[in-house]
């Protein structure tokens, strides 16, 4: 249900953008079809971001942008594949802070250097995460939580879905920060410990807020924190953790990526052609709704993005000892 929601949401908002199709840019490109990879499953979030913007594209630069799903190892291999790539602007992918940034870290071997191998074309959009207590947790926001546990850990337990997930560094964040130590339970995905959370198996849980977002509108969750900068438009009520004294930023975000090498003439137009898709209102809105605030900028922003958080998902997956295979 939720995949075909996608797809009207993605219909709506290219109906709603105002496009001007040119059938070639600077220099001739693209003058055939451009693939654009994608390192995880179709259906996901992140291939519904990149068939958004292919469509865009497509629409916009005359040719067609083409999704290639190429799932596996954390989002390694696709990026991978990105990175392997000729520098012709005719492959290029939509990928996010895992592999751009984290599994360097987590991994103990890659096959690719972000740094050097990839090319910073644009960003697209961030999602925030949301620690959340079930209704049983007589928490109204984060900081009480953390009280609670201190008080009495062994009553408390914190989910995440999965170790090396953005949700998992995010709880090894929190512990870091605020010096409370808690019991922390893997799943394999969102849905699973979504369900152990609103059955009581679990306290609270740390994930991204599209996993959230239907049982905070119900009422059925009470939204600890969010754990992006600002709060969260859809859920404005919910505080940041920053807001509550706790000096912690964790969000998965979307960007897209070429090979290095890239022309300089292929990266300015991608860029200012992606940032014209998701800078309308009704753009802004559609991704909204499925917990993804569209971000627009340069290329530099997007590398100057990489680098801090190099510097702090490092110290942060070094300090807590995560390694993955």
């Amino acid at each position: 249900m939720q995949r075909r929601t996608f797809k009207f949401a993605i219909a709506a908002l290219l109906a709603g953008l105002a496009v001007s199709t040119s059938a070639l840019a600077q220099g001739g490109w693209p003058n055939k079809p451009v693939r654009v990879i994608v390192p995880f499953p179709a259906g996901g979030s992140t291939d519904v971001v990149a068939r958004l913007i292919a469509q865009g594209l497509s629409q916009k630069l005359g040719q067609q942008f083409i999704v290639d799903n190429r799932a596996g190892a954390g989002g390694n291999i696709g990026t991978d594949a990105v990175a392997k790539a000729a520098p012709d602007g005719y492959t290029i992918g939509l990928s996010t802070s895992g592999p751009l940034v984290n599994n360097k870290f987590l991994y103990k071997s890659m096959a690719f250097d972000a740094d050097k191998d990839l090319t910073p074309i644009a960003l697209v959009c961030e999602i925030p995460l949301v620690i959340a207590g079930n209704t049983k947790v007589p928490a109204k926001n984060l900081k009480e939580f953390l009280k609670l546990v201190k008080a009495n850990p062994q009553n408390y337990s914190m989910g995440q879905p999965g170790n090396g997930t953005i949700g998992h560094l995010a709880l090894e964040q929190l512990s870091m920060v605020s010096g409370t130590k808690f019991t922390t339970v893997p799943y394999r995905g969102d849905t699973p410990a979504m369900t152990d959370l609103l059955g009581g198996s679990i306290q609270a849980l740390s994930a991204p807020i599209t996993a959230f977002i239907p049982n905070l509108s119900a009422g059925k969750l009470n939204g600890l924190a969010v754990t992006s900068a600002a709060r969260y438009p859809g859920l404005p009520n919910i505080p940041t953790a920053k807001e509550q004294g706790i000096d912690m930023v964790a969000t998965v975000w979307f960007a897209i990526v070429g090979p290095a090498g890239l022309p300089p003439e292929i990266i300015k137009t991608l860029n200012t052609e992606v940032n014209n898709i998701l800078g309308t209102v009704h753009g802004r809105a559609q991704l909204q709704q499925y917990g993804a605030v569209a971000n627009t900028g340069t290329p530099d922003l997007l590398r100057k993005m990489m680098n801090e958080d190099s510097k702090k998902w490092q110290k942060v997956i070094s300090t807590a000892g995560v390694t993955l295979n």
